[in-house]
């Protein structure tokens, strides 16, 4: 009988990929009703919250984020001089490239498939020359061909949303893209827990017929939906998109729909992708703005009080971050598709930090974690509380999420109100800051 026990307890607290997860310390999450999450587009970390300590000490939290170090560089393009992170003024700043190859190169620029020296030392490098062929092709797109626009940062000046929200609830500073590369396939990564191949750009024509995260939900009975806000999802690059497009996926003013009626799903997925979606090149205030509508909108619901969002950002865009990429578990037996001229690597690490909210009444108020995490930790998340099993050895060997909640608590339950988002900050491409 001893023995017996023993086993019975080596099950339960243990993640085995392709068996249904459960863990003793998650099982808070069961108070869960609705778990809704959305990722921006293509902005780091240090982008964004590297300068939230001096928010948190302000409102009273401690300063406990690994933000951007004091003097935070890169080398100039050139490779004579440094460009020091600086403040934007500008809300609006031009496109960088964070495909595969310029990944590896922000870096280590001289050496980007060393496995030992990680200086996050080629951004400007990166955006400079992309910057600098994409003039050639189309002479004037350009206006910083010097890939400065890559160290700039905001602060609560033009986020106060997004800070408030940092502090008020919960978030982390080792939360990291799951694939080192574009948004495609992390995009796919977000819903399958794995990038299925996908080096850069997902060919045309492509059906992938792998599992999602909706399967999953699908097979269990799980009420499910997703809320476009243009017309688009990455759900129909799966084969499995024409049997769930008419009953699962809607316009985001759906989702107001379903808050006002109290007809919200288990589990709601928002595809952002288009102009609010904060991706170089968009205004991030507008984005930003769009977010702080929709988390309004659950937070004055019925629903609140027995929800979960969680807001993230796909990647990093080629923006600087001073944190490398972190190891990580190979998802599957898939390994990525590369060109001739692809640097020759696996998705054995993540890509670059990015921002983080967990917003809930179960939040933990000012709470962030260092626990290292990608956004495959979501499905891990949505897996535990419906019973469902993994998707892949990636969302296994993700960590649960259970530290960012109270289960017992509910510290938020009745924030306060945050502030609202401007949209007003200067908003240009032709000039530094």
């Amino acid at each position: 009988m001893k023995n017996l026990l023993g086993l019975v307890v080596l099950f339960a607290t243990t993640y085995l990929f392709g068996q249904v997860q459960v863990t003793p310390d998650a099982t808070g999450n069961l108070q869960l009703s609705h778990i809704i999450w959305m990722l921006q587009e293509n902005q780091t970390f240090d982008e964004y919250f590297g300068h939230l300590n001096a928010y948190r000490t302000a409102h009273g939290e401690p300063a406990s984020m690994d933000g951007t170090p004091v003097g935070a560089s890169n080398p100039a393009y050139s490779g004579g001089g440094t460009v020091n992170a600086y403040h934007f003024t500008t809300v609006c700043f031009e496109d960088l490239t964070p495909s595969w190859n310029e990944s590896r190169r922000d870096v280590n620029r001289s050496n980007p498939l060393s496995k030992t020296s990680f200086p996050m030392n080629g951004f400007v490098y990166s955006a400079a020359n992309y910057a600098i062929n994409e003039d050639k092709k189309h002479p004037g797109s350009y206006a910083d061909t010097k890939g400065i626009r890559s160290m700039g940062y905001y602060t609560e000046r033009e986020l106060p949303y997004y800070y408030f929200m940092a502090t008020q609830f919960a978030t982390s500073d080792r939360f990291f893209s799951p694939i080192l590369s574009r948004t495609n396939p992390n995009r796919l990564a977000n819903f399958a827990a794995s990038a299925l191949d996908v080096v850069n750009n997902i060919p045309s024509g492509s059906s992938f017929k792998q599992k999602t995260i909706f399967t999953l939900l699908q097979n269990a009975g799980i009420s499910w939906k997703i809320y476009e806000l243009n017309g688009n999802t990455f759900l129909g690059y799966f084969s499995s998109y024409g049997a769930y497009k008419a009953a699962h996926v809607f316009p985001i003013s759906q989702y107001f729909t379903d808050l006002k009626n109290g007809t919200l799903p288990a589990v709601a997925f928002i595809e952002t992708t288009g102009p609010q979606d904060e991706h170089p090149g968009e205004n991030v205030q507008k984005g930003s703005a769009e977010a702080a509508i929709i988390i309004n909108a659950l937070r004055n619901s019925s629903s609140w009080a027995s929800s979960a969002f969680i807001e993230a950002f796909d990647e990093g865009g080629g923006m600087y971050d001073h944190v490398p990429p972190q190891s990580a578990v190979i998802p599957d037996s898939i390994p990525p598709n590369l060109s001739a001229t692809d640097d020759k690597d696996t998705y054995s690490r993540t890509g670059f930090r990015i921002p983080l909210l967990v917003i809930s009444p179960f939040a933990k108020v000012g709470y962030v974690s260092h626990t290292v995490m990608d956004t495959t930790a979501v499905m891990k998340f949505i897996e535990i509380r419906f019973g469902l099993p993994s998707l892949t050895a990636r969302d296994a060997a993700q960590p649960s999420m259970d530290e960012f909640f109270d289960w017992v608590n509910k510290p938020n339950l009745n924030a306060p109100a945050p502030p609202v988002q401007p949209t007003n900050a200067p908003c240009y491409y032709n000039k530094l800051p």
